[in-house]
């Protein structure tokens, strides 16, 4: 018996008792179908964020704050009085709400001296009240953070320019309606007016032109200010402090030699954290939410382990009963000459072509299911992600996973082939 005669026989022998074979298959297209769909929602999220990192993350800078355990009151004790610290502390944390683990002016000194930082500055807190336009009513607003990190990922129009002395803003796309905006292209140009209070609650207009439309993103929501605006709000909301208050701030940015290598970027970071600073990347930023991801689908990929296990289990019952109702075939087989490693190879095919049947099956409704999901959710739920696609399914993926579950079957079905090879022709012809 050849090669094709061996799997010949072993695909028409996985009929012979159709109910029991297809328990089997059932089982291994539950965990074939689910394993399919998590590893396709990682590849699709994983890619989503390669992307946003790729096209909008700023590769030169670090987002700085000082580090939680050298903050005052924390860590193993209280630290030493300091007045200068414990003033912008005070005022950082009545601006923002915020605690009071903050960066004094010192500290941008001491970061900007830090060996490969080009430049320092501080992340101001600046929270207008309200933004209007045309007189079309005033609405909340959120003001996206960390802006110079990443650059926004346009609808329409222009990038803020950092040096530009413009008051501009680029508005995120779920607010065009509200405002009283056609589309993208009718905000371009456009004049707003913020509301913002200063010190004491005062409220204070300043008009602002529309540079852009910016679509959602994980790295960033919300309006983004020009450092003009940003300044000229922030001046406001400082009118009236008291005096003697100094500033503190929660986050500084700082540019560093765009084409440092990885190890360079390393020693920077290891440099601010003797400091007392932590200092992160955009890419490290990203790399939270992609550890995360990892985490959540090695649980549904242990989920799915447990269906394959439960369905190796399967394979080895379903070849057990048809080793004993062959036996007296699987005699006379080898009474003709068929030597048991051949037994062995036929026994080892029928598991291995059970296991390509339901994990072909499963992969191919995961895949079917699994873009119709998808498609659904790009368009109603996730419709302002822009290129979001939570579930793709890339080839070498799907057929490793398919070859994965046959090797599955391969192993469940050794011990049946193994008892099967090792019959003895005479005992056997004689089995009733």
């Amino acid at each position: 018996m050849n090669t094709l005669d061996i799997l010949h026989a072993a695909v028409a022998n996985t009929f012979r008792s159709r109910l029991r074979t297809t328990l089997t298959v059932v089982a291994i297209f539950i965990g074939a179908c689910t394993l399919t769909l998590t590893n396709a929602i990682g590849t699709g999220i994983s890619s989503y964020l390669d992307v946003q990192l790729a096209s909008v993350g700023a590769p030169d800078v670090l987002s700085i704050a000082k580090t939680a355990d050298t903050a005052p009151g924390l860590g193993d004790g209280p630290t030493a009085y300091d007045p200068v610290e414990l003033t912008a502390s005070t005022a950082a944390a009545t601006e923002t709400g915020g605690s009071t683990a903050v960066l004094s002016p010192s500290d941008l000194d001491t970061i900007a001296v830090t060996d490969g930082i080009r430049d320092v500055n501080p992340v101001i807190a600046v929270t207008p009240s309200w933004i209007e336009y045309n007189g079309n009513g005033k609405y909340n607003l959120a003001v996206g953070a960390n802006s110079e990190m990443t650059r926004a990922d346009l609808a329409a129009g222009t990038q803020l320019s950092e040096s530009s002395n413009a008051n501009e803003v680029l508005l995120p796309a779920s607010y065009l309606t509200n405002l009283g905006f056609a589309d993208a292209d009718d905000a371009i140009g456009a004049t707003i007016t913020l509301g913002a209070a200063d010190y004491v609650g005062t409220m204070h207009e300043v008009t602002a032109t529309v540079a852009g439309v910016q679509n959602l993103t994980l790295l960033g929501v919300g309006v983004r200010l020009s450092r003009a605006l940003t300044d000229e709000v922030a001046a406001i909301q400082m009118a009236a402090k008291p005096d003697g208050l100094d500033t503190g701030y929660f986050l500084a940015t700082a540019h560093f030699d765009p084409e440092a290598s990885a190890e360079r970027i390393a020693t920077i970071k290891t440099d601010l954290a003797t400091q007392g600073y932590t200092a992160q990347t955009v890419a490290d930023q990203i790399g939270v939410f992609q550890t995360i991801l990892t985490g959540i689908i090695g649980v549904l990929n242990g989920f799915a382990g447990i269906a394959l296990i439960a369905a190796g289990v399967g394979i080895v019952n379903t070849l057990l009963m048809s080793v004993q109702e062959r036996t007296r075939e699987i005699g006379l087989m080898k009474a003709m000459g068929m030597s048991g490693r051949r037994v062995y190879a036929l026994f080892s095919t029928e598991a291995i072509f059970i296991g390509f049947l339901g994990s072909t099956v499963g992969a191919l409704v995961a895949i079917l299911t699994g873009t119709i999901v998808s498609a659904i959710l790009a368009d109603t739920i996730l419709a302002d992600l822009e290129g979001l696609q939570v579930m793709q399914f890339a080839p070498a993926p799907v057929a490793g996973i398919i070859l994965l579950v046959m090797f599955i079957a391969f192993l469940a079905g050794t011990l049946p082939a193994r008892r099967a090879a090792r019959q003895n022709p005479i005992d056997a012809l004689r089995y009733e």
